[in-house]
């Protein structure tokens, strides 16, 4: 038996029904078609499903849809207005910090979290507190490049 669901998801109102053991992933992805927000390991291992709930990170196939109820929900689709990347998005380009892109959008997530907890992160913070998300393709080296330029406010510069 479906149950109502009424969230905010990237600054819109979200009214829908849905199966009390639906995870907050899946109904991004399958009933709202957000499909930035990635399954990677289904066990909070890996970090592809990273969101931010009410301002803070979470990995969104750990919990489910029914807990955001009247809550904010913010996929890397609502990051940054329409046509426009957010400074993260920018550094992670510029500074190469993605290859396949399947843990870029959590990455990106993660990394804005933790800049707005620790504005000045040194590199083992930013490593350390990237520890919940995994990459299969990079070293990590130029993630933390992209975190670093974007705390600096080196994106967009040749200082990169």
């Amino acid at each position: 038996m479906n149950v109502p669901l009424s969230l905010t998801v990237n600054a819109k109102a979200v009214e829908a029904s849905v199966d009390p053991r639906t995870l907050l992933v899946q109904f991004l992805r399958e009933q709202l078609r957000l499909t930035g927000t990635h399954v990677g390991c289904d066990t909070a291992q890996c970090g592809a499903c990273t969101v931010h709930l009410d301002g803070r990170a979470v990995k969104s196939c750990s919990m489910l849809a029914v807990q955001a109820q009247g809550r904010a929900v913010t996929t890397i689709e609502g990051l940054a207005p329409a046509g426009e990347l957010h400074p993260m998005q920018a550094a992670f380009r510029e500074c190469h910090g993605l290859q396949c892109g399947f843990c870029t959008p959590g990455m990106v997530m993660a990394s804005v979290q933790l800049l707005a907890d620790n504005p000045k992160a040194t590199e083992d913070d930013i490593r350390c507190g990237l520890d919940g998300n995994l990459c299969r393709c990079t070293g990590y080296h130029n993630i933390v490049r992209a975190v670093q330029a974007c705390q600096s406010g080196q994106v967009g510069s040749t200082a990169i």
